[in-house]
């Protein structure tokens, strides 16, 4: 059990910055409401502050500190000659990402990553594939320092301007024969409809 008057730390504030995005974009909380939340947890000294602040929200539960490793991988590279790249669901996402495949596609799915960095590096070399990333709602990303090869088309459906106490992920590298797409979770049915309404 955590004690609330524990202090919490930066990464234990964007978890719960996360829950709040997550909260609003479930219809859960109205833009006002994030607002004035997310400036409360920026500002949560303990975990009783966070806890406090997500304790009305289904699945929030307390924050439980993060542990981070003694020397976090600061780079990682993932490689396949023949095959696919992928990663989804709760998985650690370092500083910095370098893909590299000759012949497959990347699938990197942040949307429910743990993601301790403010900023994150995703370098793509890959020469006949393409590169799908789906980023947590409000994440941002830009592709300045990407380059698109032979026809290779990239489509941004996320803002490219950094968002305080949001994700931002910067890409470099290239895909030689392929696309890059970089978007959203997409919404359930129940969510469209509710949000519609």
């Amino acid at each position: 059990m955590t004690d609330h008057r524990m202090r919490v730390s930066d990464a234990d504030r964007e978890r719960a910055a996360q829950q709040l995005q997550k909260a609003f974009a479930e219809g859960r909380i109205t833009p006002v409401e994030l607002d004035e939340r997310l400036e409360l947890v920026f500002g949560s000294k303990t975990y009783g502050d966070l806890t406090e602040l997500l304790s009305d929200l289904p699945g929030a539960g307390a924050i439980v500190p993060v542990v981070v490793p003694a020397h976090p991988a600061e780079e990682v590279v993932l490689e396949s000659k023949t095959g696919d790249v992928s990663r989804s669901g709760d998985w650690l996402v370092p500083q910095r990402l370098r893909i590299v495949s000759k012949y497959g596609n990347a699938a990197l799915d942040l949307s429910q990553a743990s993601v301790a960095h403010p900023v994150v590096d995703l370098d793509f070399d890959l020469k006949y594939g393409s590169a799908k990333v789906v980023l947590p709602e409000g994440a941002t990303a830009n592709v300045d320092g990407y380059q698109a090869g032979w026809g290779g088309e990239v489509k941004v459906s996320v803002p490219a301007r950094p968002r305080p106490g949001l994700l931002h992920v910067r890409v470099t590298g290239h895909i030689k024969y392929g696309e890059l797409r970089i978007r959203y979770p997409r919404r359930s049915v129940a969510q469209w409809w509710s949000s519609e309404t």
